[in-house]
C-alpha cells in the first residue's frame, strides 16, 4: 500500500481548491510552494546569481555559466573546489493578511542537502544536518504581512566532515569515498554525514559533493487542526473480503469534535466516518472499513497491479480542514525462509504464489538529483517494465527515492527491495548520530509504508560481508586495521544501527513488512559467501575475482541480489563527453570515465578470452557490449534454470548517474545497451535455455505462467548457411511456475561429424502459432567460430511514430547492431539473424525515411 504525498505539480491545483474553501471558512490547511525568486552566492562574497529550486549549487553554477559541463572530459577535476565552500540561498515571498490570520504557520522542508542554517526575516529557525530527513518549523512569530525573506546557509559538507573526522580520533572504513579525487588525500569524511554516499564517488560514479535545496519547500497554514498522516493497514485479505484499517494522525490546536471520513474509489459501498472529541496535540484516529470481492495487486507479468484510491477528509462542523488521497494495493507478501536439504530458502511469496524475482539494482539517475524529472522517472521505471522485470533494488549508497518513483512502481507492478541509505562503510556510534539515523528512518518508513511495491526493508549494502565480525579471517580486511577497543566500538555502532534502531523503527511503523539487516547476508550471525545456501549473495567472482563466465553456473545461492559485468556506452554516447583524440580505452578521458580501478583493461582481458578483440575503437565498444550481454545472459539463465532452489536474480545495474563505462544495461542517456535487449529476452515469461553440461547438450525451459502450457520444442543444428544438420520437434507439457530439463543429447551425437566451430544450435518453444521463446547455443567460444562475412539487406517502410526495417542475411549474422547518427530506438538490436529468414524491427525516430536510409548502419560480429 502507498502513501501519496502530492507532487509539486499537483500542489497548484490543490492550492486552488483550498483557496476556494478558505474564502468561506478560513479553516482548511493551505500550502504555498516557495520555489520562485531564489538567488544564491558563495558565502562571504557580494555577487548574487539566479538559482533554481529545487536544485543544487553545481547546477546553479552551470546554469549561470560559472562552470563548464561537469561530465565533459576531465572537468570533474577542476570542480572539486565547490564542495569546500559555504553557499547561501535567499528568496523573498509575500504573505497576505489571509495567511497571517492562521493561528499556525510552518515552513516544511522536504529535503535540505545537507548542513543548512535557516533564517526567516533574519531570525534563525532551523539547523538541519541530514539530507534524508524532512523538517517542519513553526514560523508564525517570525512572519509578517507583506514581504518576507527566507535565507539558507549551506555549510560545506567537506569542512564539517573534516571536523567530525578529527573529533572521532580515528578514521572509519569507506572504500568508495574517492577522497583523493576530492583533494583530501586519505581523509574519508562521507561516513560522518547523512548524505547520499555516491556523491563522494563510487566505483561507477564521479565525486560531486552537492549542497542545496534538493526537494520542495512549502509554507503551510491552518487553524483548528490538520491531517498529518494516514496509514492504511491491511488486516486480513481473502477473495471474499479485505478487512482494512485507516490510522489518521491529526494535529489539533483547538480541542473539540472532529470528523474523519473515508471514501474508497473503485470499491462499491466502501466508506467509513467517525466523529470524535480530540484534545490538543498529535493524536491518532482509527477507522475500519471493508472491501468486498477485492481485486489484488500483482507484480509485472502475473496480473494487474490494481490500485484503490482512498480519500481521507478531516472536517469540523462540516467545514473541510484537510484531505488527501492514497492509492493502495491489496496483496499478501512474505519473504519465505524455510529450512531444506540445501540450507534455507529465501523467496518472495505474493498472494500465496512463490514468485521468481527478475530485476536489477537501481542507483540514483543523476549526480545532480534535481535533473531527474517526473518524465525521467517514468522512463526509468518503464525500462524495467519493458525488460520483463518485476523487482528493482533501491541500493543503499544513493537516496530514498522521490514519491513518484514508488508511485510508478505501484502502477506498473515493480516490487522494490528498499535499502536504508548505508553502504560499504562503517559508521560512528555517538548519540547524536544514532538519533539522527532514527529520525531519518522514521521519516522514510512512514513516507513509504503505504506503497504496495515495497517488498522489504534492508539495513545496508555490503557492510556485514565487509566487516565479518564472526569470522576473524573473513571480510575485506577492515577490522584488522583497528585495535581491540576500536573494533569493539565500531561493531557496537553497527549493532545499534542495523540490529536495534532500524528494525525497531520498522516494527513500530511498518510491522507487517520484512526487515533484512544487510545485503548480502546468510542469516542472523552468519556472513554470506559465494557458496552460501541461505539468505542472499553478491557474486563478484566474475569481474573482481577474474572468474570465467562459466562460474556463474558454479556459484548459485538462494537469491542472487548482485552480480555484474562492465561495458562502455555506444559511440554516440561516448561522443557526448569526449573528443576524437580521447578514443582509446587507456586515454586520460576514458580512464576518468571508468571508476573501477581494474575497469577498461579488465574488459579487454575478458574479451581476449572469448572474442577476437577488434583493433578499432568503435568496434571495441560494440564487441564489449556483446561481451557484457552474453555474460549477464548466462548468469540470468543459470539462476532461472535453478528455480526453485534460487528464486531471485538482480543484476548490477539498470542505470547510470553520468556517462561512464559501467555495469549498467542502459547508459546515462537511457540508451539501451546490448545487455538490456538480452535481459528482456532472458526475463521473458517463458525461457528456453540450452546449455552444454559436460559432454552433452541440455535444453531447459522455465515458465513463470501460473497455468500449464501445452507447447512444442524445436531443435535445429544449422551451419552458417542455414543447412540443417540435426532436427527434433517434440510436444511438451510445461507445468505452471516451473523449471525443467526437457531434452538432452551427447554433443558427439548432435554434431555427427560436423565441426563445432561451423554450426550452432537454434532452439525455440511455441504454443500453437505463437513463439514463446527462442535461443541460440554456440558449441565453441565466439572467437573460435568460423563466421562468414554476411551480406545483410534491408527495406525501410514508413510507420506511425517511425519506421519498420525488414532485414535478411545470406548467412548466419551474429549480433546484428543497428545504429544511426541521429536519435533512434530500435525494438530489437544485437540479435542473431538466421540465414534466409526475415526479421522486422521497429525504429522509433523523428528522422525521415530518407534520413534513416542514409544514416542506418548495420554491424555484425562476422564483419
Amino acid at each position: 500500500m502507498r502513501n501519496s504525498i502530492p507532487h509539486p505539480a499537483c500542489l497548484l491545483s490543490l492550492l486552488g481548491l483550498f483557496l476556494s474553501i478558505t474564502a468561506n471558512s478560513q479553516l482548511a490547511t493551505l500550502e504555498m510552494p516557495l520555489h520562485g525568486n531564489w538567488k544564491f552566492r558563495q558565502a562571504n562574497t557580494e555577487l548574487w546569481r539566479p538559482a533554481t529550486v529545487p536544485g543544487c549549487v553545481h547546477t546553479d553554477l552551470l546554469q549561470n555559466g560559472v562552470i563548464e559541463d561537469p561530465f565533459y572530459r576531465t572537468n570533474e577535476k577542476s570542480l572539486q573546489w565547490i564542495d569546500k565552500q559555504d553557499w547561501e540561498y535567499l528568496t523573498e515571498f509575500e504573505v497576505g493578511a489571509d495567511w497571517m490570520a492562521f493561528s499556525q504557520l510552518e515552513l516544511y522542508f522536504k529535503g535540505l542537502d545537507t548542513y543548512a542554517e535557516v533564517s526567516v526575516n533574519g531570525s534563525p529557525v532551523l539547523s538541519a544536518d541530514n539530507m534524508f530527513r524532512e523538517w517542519a518549523v513553526d514560523v508564525k512569530r517570525y512572519l509578517k504581512a507583506g514581504k518576507n525573506s527566507l535565507r539558507i546557509l549551506f555549510r560545506s559538507p567537506i569542512q564539517v566532515g573534516l571536523k567530525k573526522l578529527e573529533a572521532h580520533d580515528y578514521p572509519l572504513p569507506a572504500v568508495n569515498d574517492q577522497s583523493e579525487n576530492g583533494e583530501l588525500g586519505d581523509k574519508k569524511v562521507s561516513v560522518f554525514t547523512r548524505k547520499a554516499g555516491y556523491h563522494f564517488g563510487w566505483d561507477w560514479g564521479p565525486r560531486f559533493v552537492t549542497s542545496g535545496i534538493w526537494r520542495p519547500i512549502l509554507l503551510r497554514g491552518w487553524n483548528d487542526a490538520r491531517l498529518l498522516d494516514v496509514q492504511i493497514v491491511q488486516r486480513e485479505l481473502t477473495d471474499e473480503m479485505a478487512q482494512m484499517r485507516a490510522i489518521a494522525t491529526v494535529q489539533v490546536t483547538t480541542p473539540g469534535d472532529y470528523t474523519i471520513s473515508l471514501n474508497i474509489a473503485g470499491a462499491k459501498d466502501a466508506k467509513a466516518t467517525r466523529t470524535i472529541s480530540l484534545n490538543k496535540g498529535s493524536q491518532q484516529i482509527e477507522l475500519d472499513f471493508n472491501i468486498v470481492k477485492p481485486k489484488r495487486w500483482w507484480s509485472n507479468g502475473l496480473g494487474e497491479p490494481f490500485l484503490y484510491h482512498v480519500q481521507t477528509v478531516l472536517s469540523k462542523n462540516k467545514a473541510l480542514l484537510g484531505q488527501r488521497t492514497d492509492a493502495i494495493g491489496l496483496r499478501t507478501l512474505r519473504i519465505v525462509q524455510e529450512p531444506d536439504k540445501a540450507g534455507k530458502s529465501f523467496y518472495v511469496e505474493l498472494n500465496g504464489v512463490p514468485v521468481f524475482m527478475k530485476g536489477a539494482n537501481y542507483i540514483p539517475s543523476d549526480n545532480f538529483l534535481n535533473r531527474v524529472t517526473p518524465a525521467e522517472y517514468e522512463r526509468i521505471v518503464r525500462l524495467a517494465v519493458d525488460a520483463n522485470m518485476n523487482m528493482l533494488r533501491v541500493w543503499g549508497g544513493g537516496i530514498y527515492e522521490a514519491d513518484i518513483f514508488y508511485d510508478l512502481c505501484d502502477r506498473y507492478g515493480i516490487l522494490v527491495w528498499q535499502d536504508f541509505m548505508f553502504g560499504c562503510s562503517m559508521y560512528p556510534g555517538d548519540a547524536a548520530f544514532l538519533e539522527n539515523v532514527r529520525q531519518e528512518a522514521v521519516d522514510n518508513v512512514r513516507r513509504l509504508r503505504n506503497h504496495p511495491s515495497i517488498a522489504l526493508w534492508c539495513g545496508n549494502n555490503e557492510v556485514d560481508v565487509a566487516w565479518q565480525q564472526y569470522d576473524e579471517k573473513g571480510g575485506w580486511g577492515w577490522k584488522q586495521q583497528y585495535n581491540a577497543t576500536q573494533r569493539t566500538a565500531i561493531w557496537a555502532a553497527y549493532e545499534q544501527v542495523f540490529h536495534r534502531i532500524l528494525p525497531e523503527v520498522v516494527k513500530a511503523n511498518d510491522p507487517d513488512r520484512f526487515y533484512w539487516p544487510s545485503s548480502p547476508m546468510a542469516g542472523e550471525g552468519k556472513h554470506a559467501g559465494y557458496e552460501t545456501q541461505s539468505g542472499d549473495i553478491h557474486y563478484w567472482g566474475v569481474w573482481h575475482g577474474l572468474h570465467r563466465f562459466e562460474d556463474f553456473r558454479k556459484y548459485v545461492g538462494r537469491f542472487m541480489s548482485e552480480y555484474g559485468f562492465q561495458s562502455f556506452p555506444e559511440i554516440k554516447s561516448v561522443k557526448s563527453y569526449t573528443l576524437p583524440s580521447d578514443w582509446d580505452i587507456e586515454s586520460e578521458v576514458m580512464a576518468a570515465h571508468q571508476r573501477s580501478g581494474i575497469g577498461n583493461l579488465r574488459i579487454k582481458q575478458y574479451m581476449d578470452w572469448y572474442y577476437k578483440t577488434p583493433p578499432d575503437f568503435e568496434s571495441f565498444l560494440y564487441v564489449g557490449q556483446v561481451l557484457q550481454a552474453e555474460a549477464i545472459k548466462s548468469a540470468i539463465e543459470t539462476h532461472r534454470r535453478r528455480m526453485p532452489h534460487n528464486m531471485g536474480t538482480l543484476y548490477w545495474q539498470i542505470n547510470d548517474c553520468w556517462p561512464v563505462a559501467s555495469w549498467s544495461s542502459t547508459d546515462y542517456y537511457r540508451r539501451w545497451k546490448a545487455l538490456h535487449y538480452f535481459v528482456r529476452k532472458a526475463y521473458g515469461e517463458v525461457l528456453v535455455s540450452p546449455i552444454i553440461e559436460g559432454e552433452r547438450v541440455e535444453v531447459h525451459i522455465v515458465s513463470d505462467r501460473l497455468r500449464p502450457i501445452e507447447a512444442k520444442l524445436e531443435l535445429n543444428l544449422l551451419d552458417f548457411k542455414g543447412n540443417e544438420k540435426y532436427g527434433v520437434h517434440k510436444a511438451i507439457s510445461l507445468p505452471a511456475n516451473s523449471s525443467g530439463n526437457y531434452y538432452a543429447l551427447p554433443i558427439a551425437e548432435l554434431l555427427k561429424g560436423n565441426s563445432p566451430n561451423e554450426v550452432f544450435l537454434h532452439v525455440k518453444v511455441t504454443e500453437g502459432n505463437a513463439l514463446l521463446s527462442e535461443n541460440n547455443l554456440l558449441l565453441v567460444p565466439p572467437k573460435d567460430l568460423q563466421l562468414p562475412k554476411p551480406t545483410v539487406e534491408w527495406q525501410i517502410r514508413q510507420e506511425v511514430g517511425g519506421a519498420s526495417i525488414s532485414l535478411q542475411s545470406n548467412v548466419f549474422a551474429k549480433n546484428i547492431f543497428l545504429e544511426t547518427a541521429g536519435e533512434a530506438f530500435f525494438s530489437d538490436n544485437y540479435f542473431d539473424l538466421l540465414p534466409k529468414e526475415s526479421v522486422t524491427v521497429f525504429c522509433r525516430t523523428n528522422m525521415t525515411i530518407a534520413e534513416l536510409e542514409k544514416q542506418l548502419r548495420v554491424r555484425t560480429l562476422g564483419d
